[in-house]
Order: C-alpha cells, then structure tokens, then sequence
C-alpha cells in the first residue's frame, strides 16, 4: 500500500482517522458549498421565488445524491474488506462491479426524474411563485445525473482502499468551476435559477473528466481492467446486502426532510426561502462528524478484514471525541450570531424569511452534540456490515419527526417543525448505541493514540 492510502490495520489509530477525515472533511464542505454558492448568488442577483427554487429543488437533488452515495458506501466496505484481507484482484472485481452497477442506476434516474419534475415539484408544495422554477431547477440537474453519480462511485472507491486526498482534490476543481459558473451565468448573464443549475452540473463534469485522467496515472493496492468492467454476482451480493440498508436508511431520512419541506412550503414563499437558506446553513455542522463517520467506517471494514477487531472499540472512542470537540464551535457560531449568518443570503428587507431560519438555527444546532454520537455508531454499523439494524434505528426517527411536525406546527407554526426534529434524533441515537453494544467488540482500553 503507497503513502497515498492510509492502512487502519496498524499504527496510532487518531493519527489515521485524523489523516484519513481531513480531506473527507474538506470533500464535504466544498461540496456542500455547492448549494450554498448557489443561494448566495442567486440571492443576491435574483428574488425570494428563486431562492426557494433553488432550496426546494437542490433539498430533493441532495436527496437522490445521499442515497446513491449511501448505496457506493457498500463499495466503499467491502473493497475495504478486501485490502484488509490482502486480496487485490477481489477488489479490483468489485470496482468493476460498481462502475457497471451505478451506470445502470444513472441511466435510469436520469428518465425518471426528467419526466416527474413537475410531479416532484407538486409532491414538494412548492410555492406558486417558484413552482415553474422549481421543475426547471430539477430537469437542468437530473440532465446531469450520470456525472454526479460518476463522481460519488470514483470517491467511494477510493475511500475504499484508503484515499482520501483525490477526492478532496476532484471536489475543489468542481467547487471553482461552479462558483465561476456561477458569477458567469447567474450574476453577468442573467440566467437565474437555470444559470446555478447549469453551473453545478458542468462543475461536476470537469470534475469527473479530471478524475478520470488522473486515476489511470495512480498505483492503487488494487488489481482492476477493463475486462473487469462487468458484474461479477459475488460482488454484486455482498454491495447490495452493505449498501442497499444503507440506501434505504438515508431514504427514510430524506423522505422526513422533504415532508417537512413540502410543510413549510405550505405556509408561503418566506418561510420557504428562509428554510432553505437555514437548512444549508446548518449542513456544515454535519460535515465534521459525517467526515469522521467515513473514515471510522473505512477503520471498522479494514481491521475486520484483517482480523483485528479488538482496534474497533478504539477507533469509536476517538472518532466520538473528534466529533465532539469538532463540532463545539459550529453550534456556537450557529446559536449566537444565526442573524448574522441569515444575512449573508438574505437583504434586511426578508424579515419574515431571516426570523424563520434563525428559529431553525437556535432550536436545531445544539442537538448536533447527540448527532456526533448516532454518525460514530452508524460508522461502526457500517463498517461491520451489520446493516440491518440501521432500519430498524430509522423508522422510528422518520415517524416521530414528521408526527411532532405536523403536531406541533398547528400551535407553533413553522418553529414548530423545528421542534419536531430532537424527538427522532434522541430516538435514533438511543437506538445505534444498543446496537453498538449488541456487536460485541472486545472493550480493550489499551490505548495507541
């Protein structure tokens, strides 16, 4: 294994997961900065109707994105498993896997979603003023839905096998692209939501162009050609049994998101478009965690691989403290000075909209503490492969969010949706830390920081 992949199976384990979440860390913002660029230019070159376009139309395209990453992270574990177990052509098999499995997802998505754009906007209740953009925002995208799943198989795969630092590299190119394209489209030319929509998927595709040119140069501690470009059953079976509970898990999520989105859209475009503003907001104090997730799962999958689960217990503990420490000032930042950070998107004059994403602020970032603890127990779940239990942690989340929401919206209004969300998290995360315990790793308190 070179220097450019990182080996869990020895040595100092914050050292490895620190080296391994940076990079994902950096992977994430830049791409969470996609929607957030395209809010901020969109308002403030265009109108609250476009703001809420582009949020109601990028929450259901992050939507589609999450579960197809969910579903690579079966790749992501069992090419893990195989660099752990010393079996290159196995990895190798199940790349080749992968690339066809996710071509033929793609084809698909891409049909779906261009002829139920404006089915999608209806089931959404998007506003009326931002209805028609909304469908334009969606179509524009799902045009593109080959290239931005062809990037997340690429990262996938190479987190597999231990590298972190491509991936950071493909998403910076796509992040200055799509903020050139940007500025160009939507501030110079005019083009509004189409000019943010066409600039994400063109980012995406130097990215993907990039990738490609720069993985036929890498030496990967893999054995993979062309000819292993088919599906391969073996394969196939064990990044279906890792990744579709997955997939299926990050689906009940989204679907809780956009069920409280299409609530919100009821109450008018300002609530809509301060929601949207809010919701990308908060997305960063995921990224920390989530990185670390990432980087626990690839610890977890290499050291089952290899034998040596008595690593796990450890590898939880210090990714649980990162996570925590991490995300400390995020919730500070977020609670304290949320006006402010509305006002980045939105002009003195959205009064109404800025009051809603602040309330969303305050009630919501300080439960991202419990948040860390869940995302440390999914990477440990993960990892293992012992996915059945992240539906049965899930269900419940999804019913309790959306019951307390629609609950409590009638005495509270939107705020009240915001107060809806602890309910499923302290669920939730009860939940994985049982099932955490129910894995049965060794608790060695050996430390190898």
């Amino acid at each position: 294994m070179s220097k450019k992949e990182i080996s869990f199976t020895e040595g100092p384990v914050f050292q490895s997961l620190l080296r391994f979440a940076i990079p994902v860390l950096g992977a994430l913002i830049l791409q969470a900065a996609y929607g957030a660029v395209d809010l901020l230019i969109v308002g403030k070159f265009g109108n609250a109707s476009s703001i809420s376009a582009v949020g109601t139309g990028s929450s259901f395209m992050q939507m589609a994105t999450f579960i197809i990453t969910s579903l690579a992270m079966g790749s992501t574990v069992i090419i893990g498993h195989h660099i752990g177990e010393q079996k290159p052509k196995e990895a190798g098999n199940a790349v080749g896997t992968t690339i066809i499995l996710f071509l033929i997802i793609a084809v698909i998505m891409t049909f779906v979603l261009e002829f139920a754009a404006g089915g999608i906007a209806h089931l959404l209740q998007a506003p009326a003023e931002s209805f028609d953009k909304t469908i334009l925002y969606i179509r524009i995208c799902s045009a593109g839905i080959v290239i931005i799943i062809a990037y997340n198989v690429i990262s996938g795969v190479l987190r597999g096998v231990g590298n972190a630092n491509l991936p950071l590299l493909f998403v910076g190119i796509a992040c200055v692209i799509n903020i050139l394209g940007d500025l160009l489209l939507v501030g110079v030319f005019h083009m509004d939501v189409a000019g943010a929509a066409i600039a994400t998927v063109f980012a995406q595709f130097v990215s993907v162009v990039c990738s490609v040119v720069v993985l036929r140069k890498q030496d990967m501690p893999i054995e993979f050609s062309r000819e292993q470009c088919r599906i391969y059953k073996e394969e196939l079976g064990k990044i279906l049994n890792v990744g579709v509970p997955i997939a299926l898990q990050e689906t009940t999520v989204q679907i809780s998101f956009l069920v409280v989105n299409s609530v919100i859209n009821q109450m008018g475009l300002m609530p809509s478009a301060g929601y949207g503003i809010a919701q990308k907001i908060v997305s960063f104090i995921m990224l920390v965690p989530s990185s670390i997730m990432q980087s626990v799962s690839a610890f977890v999958a290499q050291n089952i691989g290899a034998g040596k689960t008595e690593r796990i217990p450890l590898g939880f503990r210090t990714g649980l403290k990162l996570s925590e420490f991490t995300a400390l000032p995020f919730v500070m930042l977020y609670f304290i000075f949320s006006r402010q950070m509305m006002g980045l998107f939105l002009g003195a004059e959205s009064v109404e909209a800025i009051s809603a994403g602040m309330a969303f602020l305050k009630i919501v970032s300080p439960w991202y503490f419990m948040i860390a603890i869940k995302l440390m127990t999914d990477g440990i779940i993960r990892g293992s492969g012992a996915m059945v239990y992240f539906v049965v942690a899930t269900v419940p989340d999804l019913i309790l969010r959306i019951g307390f929401a629609l609950v409590l919206t009638k005495s509270f209004g939107s705020t009240g949706i915001w107060m809806a969300w602890p309910f499923g998290w302290i669920v939730a995360t009860t939940l994985t830390l049982i099932f955490y315990r129910k894995l049965g790793y060794k608790n060695d308190k050996s430390s190898d920081l």
